[in-house]
């Protein structure tokens, strides 16, 4: 079962824009606020503050930093996230409806992939 994290947790994510195609959510907490696990399909984030979080599938952990105006790719994953820092965070997530092609290489990491030029494969660089 999906877990939604527009319905699991409505006073971090909100609904901006959806169509058939994709779906637009904004995040917003505080820090030491989180969220429990949750899923994003496959999705761009975009930073609109920099902030510290430690992302957590499961029994794997990572902490990240991102800075105020970075894109990333996000891999269709489950996870649950805590801000760590002492700024707010402030995100979008542009997720995708449509399946990844055949063949596309999927990234096993935990959080958002820095995609430098973008050459679209979701590998790290």
């Amino acid at each position: 079962m999906t877990q939604d994290p527009a319905v699991l947790h409505p006073e971090h994510y909100t609904v901006v824009f959806e169509n058939d195609r994709v779906r637009v959510l904004e995040y917003v907490d505080h820090p030491g606020e989180g969220t429990s696990p949750h899923d994003h399909p496959d999705s761009v984030m975009c930073t609109l503050t920099s902030f510290d979080r430690r992302l957590a599938a499961g029994e794997h952990q990572v902490d990240v930093h991102l800075d105020s105006g970075s894109v990333r790719w996000l891999d269709a994953q489950r996870h649950a996230g805590l801000n760590i820092g002492t700024t707010d965070t402030h995100a979008l997530f542009v997720e995708l409806k449509e399946p990844a092609p055949a063949g596309r290489p999927r990234v096993s990491s935990l959080g958002p992939v820095d995609l430098g030029a973008g050459d679209g494969t979701g590998a790290p660089h």
